[in-house]
């Protein structure tokens, strides 16, 4: 079956602890479709989840979309500070400082997301921050939803661990695991994701709803052959797509650099995180969705942080997972829009505070003055994948 041959996949490829066990495996049309059915199952109405900001900022509806489930930011941001070792780090403190602020609010968190290998930063979570966190959510009796959607879409020598691999989990009945095909295999029309949870009781639940969400049998039969052809995925397509997406990040960081644009170090997914704030004309949102209209009036689809949630104005993610020379396009179209940018009257007026990494002014609640979610009627035109 189905299920048999992506527990067989997941279990090499994911390096499990154990061999994964099929029954516990529910198949559906994207990864969006487990994070609505989730939601609705582990969280009432008006309940929060922790996460990680910046992120992906399509999970925001779709854990709305049925459960009227809230995101609880954890803010990460540029700066390095003494505890930290890069930018945007998570730790397990900044988790119990948003929980407390929660609690303080009135808010019931019921979960925590983690994206692993991480959107937008690109950022892979070391093996023993993936424990510490698992282990804050084992002591609040919090809900962890893991998703591994780009987890092999890695394409240096960094280590990445799935929480699969993981011998020992703190709390294995509140752990779920979701992946799809939609990134590691470029087959996003498909809609084909994967929940895998040891919960009997959370995934009879899920079942109900995943009538709702299925994949079309000659689909999930294609799949199936797909997944059985190794000496193809491991000799082909797996080396051949970790150099190209190798060649293409590298092309992309190159170029930008060139143009005076530094980027986040990243190890998977398909995109970085690059540092615009020298280019705003102030240090603010409406700054960067003016330039990120500029990016637009000359045909670059380049995703801004608003769109991500994150709390520092000016960073921006760009895709390079496309041809070589769609990627040496976008940097000759980058190049010539910041130069006329530049000539234009009031440039002088960009700050210059981006040079140096930025601290944004906080409230009395530790949350930025001017965050990324206070106005969204703004992003309801930005395209974010």
């Amino acid at each position: 079956s189905f299920r048999e041959e992506i527990a067989k996949f997941l279990t090499d490829y994911a390096r499990a602890a154990k061999a994964l066990n099929p029954d516990h495996i529910t198949v559906m049309n994207g990864c969006c479709a487990v994070f609505a059915t989730l939601s609705t199952i582990l969280c009432d109405p008006g309940d929060g989840y922790l996460i990680p900001a910046p992120y992906y900022g399509g999970i925001n509806s779709k854990t709305w979309l049925y459960g009227g489930i809230q995101p609880v930011h954890v803010p990460l941001f540029s700066e390095v500070t003494d505890e930290e070792s890069h930018p945007f780090q998570l730790t397990a403190e900044k988790l119990e400082d948003a929980l407390q602020r929660a609690k303080k609010q009135g808010i019931r968190v019921r979960a925590l997301i983690l994206i692993n290998p991480h959107n937008p930063l690109g950022d892979i979570y070391p093996a023993q921050l993936l424990k510490e966190c698992l282990e804050f959510a084992h002591r609040y009796e919090l809900h962890v939803i893991m998703d591994e959607i780009y987890m092999l879409s890695v394409y240096d020598d960094t280590t990445f661990t799935s929480v699969l691999s993981l011998d020992c989990l703190p709390d294995p009945e509140r752990t779920h695991f979701m992946w799809g095909f939609s990134k590691d295999f470029g087959m996003s029309g498909i809609r084909v994701a994967v929940l895998y949870t040891r919960n009997h009781e959370i995934q009879k639940a899920v079942n109900q709803l995943a009538v709702f969400h299925s994949c079309p049998g000659p689909v999930q039969h294609v799949l199936s052959q797909f997944l059985r052809d190794r000496d193809w995925l491991d000799n082909v397509f797996f080396p051949t797509n970790k150099k190209r997406l190798k060649e293409a990040q590298n092309i992309l960081v190159d170029g930008l650099a060139d143009v005076g644009i530094p980027v986040l170090k990243s190890s998977g997914g398909l995109y970085v995180w690059a540092d615009f704030r020298k280019f705003l004309r102030s240090q603010t949102f409406e700054a960067e969705l003016e330039l990120w209209q500029k990016f637009l009036d000359k045909k670059l689809l380049i995703s801004p942080g608003k769109a991500f949630y994150c709390y520092e104005p000016g960073w921006f993610r760009l895709v390079f997972s496309d041809s070589v020379d769609k990627i040496y396009l976008c940097i000759q179209r980058l190049e010539q829009m910041l130069r006329s940018r530049a000539a234009e009257p009031g440039a002088n007026n960009a700050s210059s505070s981006a040079d140096t990494l930025c601290n944004p002014e906080k409230d009395s609640s530790g949350k930025p003055s001017s965050t990324p979610g206070e106005d969204v009627s703004q992003l309801k035109n930005i395209l974010v994948y």
